[in-house]
């Protein structure tokens, strides 16, 4: 069964795992489907997003740096896509209009207490940057019952800006970067930061890293590598990066095209063995 045209947009977009995880869930069910990685450049975007669809695409998923002007192009916009202020998936809908999507949130919570089994109530939760990346994991966070959510940007008013957006004072609040080392343990910390795709050191303390830590970084593969050492090397429970989180929201996005939920974990398993 023939089940359309799809495609992922990104810039750079060559190393994306994305067709790839979206072969392996359609063969699951039988399912033939085009799916191609588009580069396009900011300010080639939305042309670009806007001729797929006319030729026919059915759906689309969207990475850096193009997840808040997917959102902005939709017609239609999910609670959590509304609330992120960005998108990560575009599903086309009748009359030539997309609704957006963004599945971030929920595909990294369900890949903590899924997969990893780690229940979040009740967690101290440091969130490390106040961008696009925080901005879609951070109310799932609150949703997933953390206890507090302590957001530190380089800065200051982003941080600020995404605190007033959760509106929840008691749980939601910002400190200053250069205060880290002074704000006691962490339960979660969340690494959402660009510095591993960027090359760049966090140059975290040691000192945010309660006992039962989980330290989680959105990258994977390379560019969650320092992190992750320094997670091991503060003595972490778990110190976890992205890749789970990445098969979870491709999955969201196939059950949102397909009406059918694929099973993630082979899925998973076959590319921790291929990246490690």
């Amino acid at each position: 069964m023939n089940a359309g045209t799809f495609a992922v947009f990104g810039h750079p977009i060559s190393h994306s795992l994305s067709p790839q995880i979206h072969q392996a869930f359609a063969r699951q069910f039988g399912l033939e489907l085009e799916y191609r990685t588009i580069d396009a450049a900011p300010a080639d975007f939305t042309a670009a997003v806007r001729t797929f669809f006319a030729e026919g695409g059915r759906g689309a998923n969207v990475t850096l740096p193009h997840k808040a002007a997917a959102f902005e192009l939709a017609d239609e916009r999910s609670e959590a896509a509304a609330r992120a202020g960005s998108a990560n998936v575009l599903t086309a809908l009748p009359g030539n209009r997309l609704a957006a999507h963004n599945t971030d949130g929920a595909g990294m919570v369900r890949d903590i207490t899924e997969r990893h089994q780690v229940d979040l109530r009740g967690h101290t939760a440091l969130l490390l940057g106040a961008g696009g990346a925080a901005h879609g994991v951070a109310w799932s966070l609150l949703d997933a019952g953390v206890e507090t959510l302590t957001i530190v940007n380089r800065t200051p008013e982003s941080a600020d800006a995404l605190a007033d957006a959760i509106g929840d004072p008691a749980r939601a609040h910002t400190r200053y970067w250069e205060d880290l080392a002074d704000l006691g343990a962490f339960d979660l910390i969340v690494n959402a930061t660009s510095a591993g795709v960027l090359g760049k050191s966090l140059d975290l303390p040691f000192a945010i890293v309660g006992n039962r830590a989980l330290c989680y970084d959105l990258s994977y593969g390379k560019a969650a590598t320092d992190f992750l050492a320094w997670a091991r090397t503060a003595q972490a429970r778990y110190a976890l990066d992205g890749l789970g989180m990445l098969v979870e929201t491709a999955a969201d996005a196939f059950e949102l095209w397909h009406g059918k939920r694929p099973d993630t974990n082979p899925v998973y398993l076959a590319l921790r063995k291929q990246y490690g």
